[in-house]
């Protein structure tokens, strides 16, 4: 940027020393002498802010005087993580900003590390739909994304007594130096009330009236997205839930103090934590309520921006491509509809016509608890009108379908909106695909599944809708950002062009694989992020761990069918093994283990408290010698993964083959030269197809084996348990209290869960996962073919870039490039 400014180096970096110190003195408030740490790090956001805003409204200019088609972006998370450094690098700016820091006696790196992660998502959903937003801004797609801005996120988790507890989160305590507040941008949205109709004239359609019971207002706030080397700038908008009325005077005149903000206490609890529990009908309420909130507020949004530059709306799928990130903004169906209907006056039909051509539906799960469904009478009470253009939806559908012959009853039940057979409830899944355009899975495998499970007869009855769309990852970040180290060696081996087009450039590193000189490169800046993360765990759970034992890590959500359980198994049977011969030749190990489990998941939060009572007992038992140490490292969130990822040497990806939709932290560990061991599960299918399943350490039943075993019914593990000594010790070991001698019976219902009803397989794969974790431990023993597979993993990941996965969606779904 320096040379396309034709401003000299020296003179950048005097100019933006100069900027951060007037943002520390006329915005922060502060003198030079007297600021803290964190008066330096908003000094320097607020710097690197104006570099953006002008090329913002640039773009936004462009958008509008160009008449471009805008893709809006609907998702209920996005994990940004920190911003100083993702906008700084982006714009090529950092070496800048730390250089003109170091002559104001501050260090970039330190003040860095006091921005909190947003806590506007919890897993890969979220952090795929940062990526996204990044990628759009590179690829100069005019984009918006919609969300919440949450006050508190999902939680901060801390680790007590090896439980996981959940603790508040804080990131807006000091403020957010990268947002906008819009007041001025602000909807009413209702819920409640009754419905009224009037008939139509001449026998037209009537209209219907929905009057709310309940006003919320949705206030927004905008933070600039930005590509790489400022290609461009977009807008993620995020709502902040309000009260019609935030005050009541009267009544706290009256000495109702608590009743005359009752109202606001109640409308900000919509914005007030992401995934609030479901276990209560109140819980599962306000998750209805936080969907419809953030649809209803977003849709008026872009219909009114719409409306302003072309003034109808019978162009609306020419100039708006709306895509919902999974399930969570289903709702947007109906809710697109009511507006077009029953606001701006379109017939039935046209408006239908609409809303299906401007709706496209990412799915990203098969599980079906995932795949919402709420009950009728909850949509009856809270969202009236939207239950009465749902019920017609399907009388349309239905009939169509009727009249194309189709007279099954089972298959006309199967593919209804209203699920019948457990109490009535709307299946959102189907909703989305019925009023889409467009319905993708994330991986080929995830794709394949959706045809023939959760959509089978659907796909069926209209064949050319569901696609693939495999996910991808920004380099920018979990490469350039994340591994400095091996950006560094990249860079200097392949060139300066490698950072705008690593998804092709990449695959030139092959060659180096062959290159003892370069392998011993590499190994060495693995080392050095090994050490920083040995630093950190020293610091964060003082356990000292050994830089050059292999590093196994298996980070993720916690969830069953993600298997961590399956993992610890393997550990304790590694622990017996050298328990037993102590003086063995073994292959130092460090299991590194982190994610949260969701609130009300109990089963989840045990195999937790299993993670830590199992590294309790290991780390502090001298007969092992160090040769294996395990680690749980608490509050898993993007900055962390930036710690732990350039670090790992062996990617854990072990889900239940069939039941993880694609994964992104496997291409992220990948592109960092880490080796996969994992079932041919989600995008771990195209991984070895890209990188050679000679270059990963595959193991495991596959997703047709998986089926064919639950079609069959075989969930009993009793006889795979007695079949395999090493599994059977394992199990009884944790059954019987040897890493719970607090209370012996901790881990009884977990282990005989998996004797009488193994549901994820844990069993079936555990000698398979045993004896891959035996071809990994003998290719770290000789290192030229290991740091050979980790180059080639590094080499070959290209394909999986976010910028692949964004082309194919702007030019096969929103038509945009």
């Amino acid at each position: 940027m320096t040379q396309e400014s034709g401003v000299s180096p020296s003179d950048e970096v005097s100019a933006f020393r100069e900027k951060v110190l007037r943002k520390l003195t006329y915005s922060v408030g502060k003198d030079s002498a007297s600021a803290s740490d964190y008066d330096w790090f908003e000094a320097v956001a607020l710097a690197a802010r104006d570099h953006i805003i002008d090329h913002w409204m640039e773009c936004t200019r462009q958008t509008y005087e160009g008449g471009c088609k805008r893709v809006y972006y609907l998702s209920l998370e996005f994990l940004i993580g920190r911003l100083l450094v993702d906008s700084l690098s982006n714009l090529g700016l950092f070496e800048v900003a730390r250089e003109a820091l170091a002559e104001l006696d501050v260090d970039i790196e330190r003040i860095r590390l006091l921005e909190p992660d947003a806590a506007l998502g919890n897993g890969g959903l979220g952090r795929l739909a940062a990526c996204f937003m990044e990628s759009m801004a590179t690829l100069q797609v005019a984009a918006h994304g919609y969300g919440i801005r949450y006050d508190h996120g999902l939680f901060r988790q801390a680790i007590v007594d090896g439980w996981q507890h959940e603790q508040t989160e804080t990131w807006l305590d000091f403020g957010n130096p990268w947002e906008f507040e819009r007041p001025e941008v602000s909807y009413l949205i209702g819920f409640g009330g009754h419905v009224t109709a009037i008939p139509g004239e001449s026998g037209g359609e009537a209209r219907h009236f929905w009057h709310w019971a309940e006003g919320v207002r949705a206030i927004a706030y905008d933070t600039p997205i930005v590509g790489w080397r400022g290609a461009s700038v977009n807008t993620l908008r995020l709502w902040r839930a309000r009260a019609e009325a935030d005050f009541h005077l009267e009544r706290f005149n009256a000495g109702d103090h608590i009743g005359a903000v009752a109202e606001e206490a109640k409308a900000q609890s919509i914005s007030r934590v992401l995934y609030p529990a479901d276990s209560t009908e109140a819980g599962q309420e306000l998750r209805l309520r936080q969907e419809y909130f953030f649809v209803a507020a977003s849709l008026q949004d872009l219909l009114r921006r719409h409306l302003d530059q072309r003034g109808t709306l019978d162009n609306l799928p020419d100039y708006a491509a709306i895509q919902l990130n999974d399930t969570h903004p289903a709702i947007a169906v109906a809710e697109l509809m009511r507006l077009l209907v029953d606001v701006h006056g379109l017939q039935w039909q046209h408006a239908w016509k609409l809303t299906t051509a401007t709706l496209n539906y990412t799915n990203h799960t098969l599980l079906p608890e995932a795949l919402e469904t709420w009950p009728v009478g909850l949509m009856e009470r809270l969202l009236p009108r939207h239950m009465q253009i749902i019920y017609l939806i399907n009388a349309h559908h239905l009939d169509s379908l009727r009249q194309r012959g189709v007279q099954d009853a089972e298959l006309l039940r199967s593919v209804s909106l209203i699920e019948e057979d457990h109490g009535r409830r709307v299946r959102m899944g189907n909703l989305a695909f019925l009023g889409s355009s467009s319905v993708n899975g994330v991986s080929a495998l995830h794709t394949g599944l959706m045809r023939k499970t959760v959509f089978t007869d659907l796909h069926a009855l209209y064949p050319e809708r569901i696609n693939n769309k495999t996910n991808g990852i920004t380099f920018r970040r979990w490469l350039y950002q994340a591994n400095p180290h091996l950006t560094g060696l990249l860079v200097s081996s392949l060139g300066e062009a490698l950072l705008d087009d690593p998804q092709h450039r990449l695959r030139d590193l092959e060659p180096f694989a062959e290159q003892a000189a370069f392998r011993l490169q590499f190994a060495e800046q693995r080392m050095a992020n090994k050490r920083h993360l040995a630093a950190l765990i020293q610091e964060r759970l003082g356990v000292s761990v050994d830089p050059a034992a292999l590093f196994d890590v298996h980070v993720k959500r916690i969830h069953e069918y993600k298997r961590q359980l399956l993992n610890l198994l393997h550990t304790v049977a590694l622990y017996h093994a050298i328990s037993a011969d102590p003086g063995g030749d073994w292959v130092p190990r460090v299991k590194i283990f982190a994610g949260k489990a969701a609130a009300s998941y109990h089963q989840a939060k045990l195999i937790i408290k299993l993670a830590n009572d199992i590294a309790r007992t290991i780390n502090d038992d001298p007969t092992v010698r160090g040769l294996l140490k395990v680690v749980f490292l608490p509050n898993y969130n993007v900055s962390l993964a930036e710690d732990i990822i350039p670090a790992a040497d062996l990617s854990e990806q072990i889900s239940t083959a069939g039941l993880e939709a694609s994964g992104t932290s496997n291409m992220k560990f990948a592109l960092n030269g880490a080796l996969t061991i994992g079932t041919l599960d989600g995008a771990n299918v195209e991984m070895s197809e890209q990188i050679g399943r000679e270059h990963m350490f595959i193991f495991g039943l596959t997703a047709q084996q998986v089926e064919a075993r639950k079609r069959a019914g075989e969930f009993n593990a009793e006889a795979t348990i007695i079949g395999s000594r090493r599994l059977s010790e394992v199990l009884s070991a944790i059954r019987d209290g040897a890493f719970s001698a607090d209370d012996p019976g901790r881990y009884v219902g977990l282990i005989d869960g998996l004797y009488w009803h193994d549901t994820y397989h844990v069993c079936a794969d555990f000698e398979a996962y045993w004896q891959a974790q035996l071809e990994v431990e003998a290719r770290w023993r000789d290192p030229e073919q290991w740091w050979r597979s980790a180059v080639l993993n590094t080499a070959r990941t290209g394909w999986f870039s976010s910028d692949r996965t964004i082309r194919e969606y702007a030019s096969e779904i929103w038509k945009v490039m």
